[in-house]
């Protein structure tokens, strides 16, 4: 039998590679990154926006990384819906809290099931979606409209109905960010979050939709966050308190556990990528999202590597994880599909978009001959979970199939000065771009007759101006804010957050 000691290094890393993800820049695959995947048998990719440009060179992408990979290969996305999609040029389907504004299971199970049929014509077999926090917090940074919403079983149903969509066309699924970045207001990217609640209301909310999901989700994607009433020391990435003795031992889960990416910061900046790798296997993840750079990689299968070397981490343990990563890849092979349902598609992701649209304190339409001013922020750069936002011009454009619109763009929500604006008679419509709330001054002194929200659903309740929230800035998006502007729409979609009624 082989044991640790009578393995060499190499052998040791091919095992680490088989559970670690990896990440490479370009939308190509050069020689020096293939040989790298070969040589440390690594079999999961995550490709981002920077991988892609359009269909036929992702689909040549994929195809190379197949080859390269072999037949277990694990080609992931994050293509959730909303502001977070990678593939930007395929039907654009609504973020999880417009389908929970629309409160429809069989329309969450028809928006899964496009988004996988067009993702799995590109190459991909798994797609980190969909969100299962509960968006308790109105300041939370990152999750927001990624959310179904707040009330832990509806949320949970919505989710699970667009995963079964998506597993019917073949794509598998991750949940995430278990066991729950809802009510956090720190950014995980960015900084090591803590959500300190008794253990009885984390079973009552947060941890209720992954509960619920456990016995059908193929995977969980873990938080980097503190739960202190179940493990102060560490985060539940790196704590088997959590993936093991919760998860995989008190819910019989039998999916796969993987981490959330160990190059942000609250992993990375305080713990060291490769000692946390090897933390987050003994704590009970199945596979490692190493992204990062190619040294933090070469970091991460050493690491591995050496605990496999000296008994920090049990080869039988690994093979274990192996087994189950191998059952998932081959229960969803990575096999593209011919993508024809594109139109019907766009159709479908239309319908959900209208359908998500929102009110918020009786918005009245403007006059048909109305001349309207149009404010909106300057800078839609994408802030490295998202993508970028809807341009300025952009949703001028789109007003100006209705009415004489004059464009004014600010840098800075905090400095830009509305009273300065002209006093002519124009009507005011402010179109919020970004996800960031809006500061104090902003609050205090800005006054629209009509606030798009086009984003982040918390901005509406910024202003006490009447509000339509559309949860993304999607072409759909705006094509609802005109159906409704023109009187053949009205706003039906009911925020499923508090604060909104």
């Amino acid at each position: 039998m082989t044991t640790p000691q009578t393995t060499s290094h190499q052998q040791l890393r091919r095992i680490a590679g088989q559970l670690i993800m990896v990440r490479f820049p370009g939308t190509e695959l050069d020689a020096a990154t293939a040989a790298f995947l070969k040589a440390n048998a690594i079999r999961a990719v995550c490709l981002f926006r920077g991988n892609m440009r359009d269909s036929a060179q992702l689909g040549r992408l994929t195809a190379e990384l197949r080859e390269v990979m072999g037949a277990d290969s694990l080609i992931a996305i994050d293509q959730e819906g909303g502001a977070v999609v990678r593939s930007t040029w395929v039907p654009a389907p609504p973020a999880a809290m417009g389908l929970g504004a629309a409160d429809d299971s069989d329309l969450a199970y028809r928006t899964g099931a496009a988004v996988a049929r067009a993702v799995k014509s590109l190459g991909f077999n798994w797609n980190f979606a969909p969100v299962l926090d509960l968006n308790n917090n109105p300041h939370n940074p990152v999750i927001a409209e990624r959310s179904f919403g707040a009330e832990p079983r509806r949320a949970a149903e919505l989710g699970m109905a667009w995963m079964a969509g998506s597993q019917a066309e073949g794509v598998a699924c991750c949940v995430k960010h278990f066991p729950g970045h809802g009510d956090t207001h720190v950014d995980s990217h960015r900084d090591l979050p803590t959500v300190d609640k008794p253990l009885a209301e984390l079973e009552q909310f947060e941890f209720a939709p992954f509960r619920m999901a456990a016995p059908t989700a193929p995977a969980m994607m873990t938080a980097h966050i503190v739960y202190p009433s179940l493990d102060a020391d560490n985060p539940a990435t790196m704590s088997r308190r959590i993936l093991h003795d919760l998860l995989r031992e008190q819910w019989q889960y039998r999916g796969i556990i993987i981490t959330d990416g160990m190059d942000m910061h609250a992993i990375a900046g305080r713990y060291g990528v490769g000692k946390a790798a090897v933390r987050a296997l003994q704590a009970g993840a199945d596979m490692v999202m190493a992204l990062g750079t190619s040294a933090t990689q070469e970091e991460t299968l050493d690491a591995i590597a050496h605990a496999l070397a000296d008994g920090t981490l049990q080869l039988d343990d690994m093979n274990e994880r192996l087994g189950r990563l191998a059952a998932l890849a081959q229960a969803y092979p990575c096999r593209p599909r011919a993508y024809t349902e594109d139109l019907g598609d766009r159709v479908l992701m239309a319908e959900g978009w209208r359908r998500a649209l929102s009110a918020k304190g009786a918005p009245r339409r403007p006059a048909r001959d109305a001349k309207l001013r149009l404010v909106v922020r300057q800078d839609v750069v994408s802030d490295g979970v998202s993508e970028a936002g809807v341009p300025a011009e952009v949703v001028a454009d789109s007003l100006r199939r209705l009415y004489d619109v004059e464009l004014v763009t600010y840098a800075d929500a905090e400095a830009f000065d509305w009273s300065a604006l002209p006093q002519d008679g124009r009507y005011t419509v402010l179109a919020s771009t970004s996800r960031l709330r809006y500061g104090e001054h902003a609050r205090a002194t800005w006054r629209p007759d009509l606030h798009l929200a086009l984003w982040n659903p918390y901005q509406a309740l910024d202003f006490a101006a009447p509000a339509l929230i559309t949860y993304g800035f999607a072409t759909p998006a705006l094509d609802a804010v005109n159906a409704w502007l023109a009187g053949q729409l009205e706003a039906k979609g009911r925020v499923p957050v508090p604060g909104f009624d």
